[in-house]
C-alpha cells in the first residue's frame, strides 16, 4: 500500500518525471522524421524544429546550472544552440533531463524557498528555487508545444503530449514508462 501522506515535494518529483517522459515520447516519434525535415523552416518562434529543441536543451542547460549553484556557461549554452542533429540533441536532453529528475529527487523541503542566483551575463537574477522549477517545466511544455504543432505538419504523426502525471493514463504511457526503465511505483509514489 502506498503512503498517501502530504509530500508537498510530490509535484515537482512528478513534473520532472513528466518532462522526462514528454521529451523522450516526442525525440522517440522525431526519429521517424527526415533529417531535412528536422532542420527544414517552419512558421514559428525559432523557425525550425531543431531550433526549437535546440532551445528547449540550451534553457534545461542554463537553469539547471544555476539551480545547482553554478555560474553561467557560455560554451555548454553555444553548444546547445548549435547542437547538430536529433540523435546528439537526444543524448544531451536525456542528460539534463536526468541532471533534473537528480535535482529535484535531492531537494529537502526548506530548500525549495531559498533564493537562487541565476547569471544572465550582464545581470544577476534571483529567485526562488520553487519559482525557478516551476517557471522551467511551463516553458518546457510551452515549447515541447510549439514542436508538437510543427510535426502535425510533417509526414510524421505528434506523439500524445499528456498523458502523464494521472493513474488512469498509465496503459498510453507503459510503452515509454517500459523504454525508461521506470515503474508505476515509482512515478505514482
Amino acid at each position: 500500500m502506498l503512503d498517501r501522506s502530504h509530500d508537498p515535494l510530490r509535484m515537482f518529483r512528478k513534473l520532472a518525471q513528466m518532462n522526462r517522459l514528454a521529451n523522450a515520447r516526442l525525440h522517440h516519434a522525431l526519429m521517424a522524421l527526415p533529417a531535412a525535415d528536422y532542420a527544414a523552416p517552419r512558421l514559428s518562434f525559432f523557425g525550425s524544429i531543431k531550433a526549437t529543441l535546440n532551445h528547449i536543451l540550451l534553457v534545461d542547460r542554463f537553469y539547471i546550472n544555476a539551480l545547482a549553484g553554478r555560474g553561467l556557461d557560455k560554451a555548454a549554452l553555444d553548444q546547445a544552440r548549435n547542437c547538430p542533429d536529433l540523435t546528439t540533441l537526444t543524448a544531451w536532453q536525456e542528460v539534463e533531463d536526468l541532471r533534473l529528475l537528480g535535482h529535484v529527487e535531492g531537494l529537502t523541503i526548506p530548500e525549495m524557498d531559498e533564493v537562487i542566483s541565476v547569471d544572465r551575463g550582464i545581470r544577476v537574477q534571483t529567485d526562488r528555487r520553487d519559482d525557478l522549477l516551476s517557471h522551467l517545466f511551463q516553458h518546457q511544455t510551452h515549447h515541447r508545444g510549439q514542436v508538437h504543432g510543427m510535426l502535425s505538419a510533417t509526414t510524421v504523426a505528434p506523439p500524445q503530449l499528456d498523458e502523464f502525471i494521472v493513474g488512469d493514463d498509465a496503459p498510453a504511457r507503459a510503452a515509454d514508462m517500459a523504454r525508461l526503465g521506470w515503474s508505476e511505483d515509482d512515478l505514482m509514489r
